[in-house]
């Protein structure tokens, strides 16, 4: 294991347990005596992912990490969470025992994992998963996210934005161009006299 500080190939492991990441060893350079953890995995057969377009590619977490933090964009989730969400997506494909999945059970699974953590990032995400074509799938995706109300649990430690705090409030054509209006603490939109 080479040291990511001096890149010696000496190191000794002074801890070693099981997570669910894989087995964590905190390990100690030999040469700089500077201390770092690894994480070993068990890699069984390679995993395909079926696309939508029919090719076969192998699965890379990396990349749906990538996809993960996209949606996550200025948004209050810590990269740990998008660690987890990107971890417990990988070991339930896995779990699953198929040597090909396809792209959109991927895309399910993580929908899942990012509406639990943050609705925001949740609708950027299956913007794109779900390929909305038109305004009215969308506005029905954020009606059903705005049925739940704050009976969602978001993950300890992540703050959860309200949705209506993130969308614009709708204007009537003719109130645009005749009146101002301002929002009030409890965002309600009141006409200016």
């Amino acid at each position: 294991m080479h040291c990511p500080f001096c890149e010696d190939l000496e190191s000794r492991v002074t801890d070693s347990r099981m997570s669910g990441e894989g087995i964590r060893r905190r390990r100690e350079c030999s040469r700089c005596g500077l201390r770092f953890t690894t994480v070993e995995r068990i890699h069984t057969t390679s995993l395909v992912v079926i696309k939508r377009d029919g090719h076969r590619e192998e699965f890379d977490p990396g990349k749906l990490q990538i996809g993960i933090l996209k949606a996550c964009t200025k948004r209050p989730v810590s990269t740990e969470a998008i660690e987890r969400m990107t971890d417990e997506v990988e070991r339930v494909v896995h779990s699953l025992g198929r040597a090909e999945v396809p792209t959109t059970l991927i895309g399910q699974l993580t929908m899942g994992q990012l509406r639990s953590v943050d609705r925001v990032a949740y609708l950027r995400f299956a913007s794109v998963c779900q390929d909305f074509q038109d305004p009215e799938s969308f506005r029905t995706e954020i009606e059903s996210l705005l049925g739940e109300g704050d009976s969602m649990t978001p993950e300890p430690g992540l703050s959860t934005v309200s949705l209506e705090a993130q969308m614009p409030l709708p204007l009537q054509q003719s109130d645009r161009a005749s009146s101002k209006f301002t929002l009030s603490k409890d965002r309600k939109l009141k006409k200016d006299d």
